[in-house]
């Protein structure tokens, strides 16, 4: 029989009577033997990776908080200079209207031809009416119509001239207008009863 004392001893064949198989030996204040890795475990080459991809998400992360910083800076100039030059434009497509009023007044300071000074007048608001709709004004017609709170403000109520108008508007006292489909002014009325 051979001699159980002259046998080459395998190193990874000795056992630890405190270690219980199929765990992993903890070495003591957790640092690794291996140079390839890291205090938690993990391959040296994996941990720069992930600190270099952390560094990467911090770089864009700053770069794209300063680039909604522009944008909000930007964003706050362009609308101040577009109600700036929205008032500017409105201003340069009036402007004919007064040359017109001023050449009006100046044509029919002598006369005393009502007719002249009531067909200038006319004309200048023909004009001006034109304008006003290009830009996007429009009246409201309410003459006739059914009452809505939501277009039109009554002022008073006076007995309906004939019963088909009781309940509606008699009178327009004062026009409305939508700029596009917005009401900017309502229409003062005055209603059947």
């Amino acid at each position: 029989m051979a001699n159980d004392n002259n046998l080459p001893q395998d190193d990874n064949l000795t056992t630890d009577p405190s270690h219980t198989a199929g765990e992993m030996a903890d070495n003591e204040g957790g640092e690794t033997t291996d140079p390839d890795m890291t205090a938690t475990g993990a391959p040296a080459s994996e941990a720069s990776r992930t600190d270099a991809e952390l560094v990467d998400l911090k770089d864009k992360y700053l770069r794209l908080a300063a680039e909604f910083e522009n944008y909000k800076r930007r964003t706050t100039k362009e609308r101040i200079e577009l109600f700036k030059t929205a008032s500017q434009e409105l201003m340069v497509a009036l402007l004919p209207v007064l040359d017109d009023f001023e050449r009006a007044r100046n044509a029919t300071a002598v006369t005393t031809d009502a007719n002249a000074v009531r067909e200038s007048i006319e004309i200048i608001q023909s004009k001006l009416n034109k304008t006003l709709q290009q830009k996007g004004l429009t009246a409201m017609e309410a003459k006739g119509g059914d009452f809505d709170a939501e277009l039109h403000e009554a002022i008073t109520q006076i007995p309906a001239p004939s019963d088909d108008l009781k309940g509606k508007i008699v009178d327009e006292v004062e026009k409305g207008y939508y700029l596009g489909d917005k009401v900017i002014r309502h229409a003062k009325v005055v209603l059947g009863q």
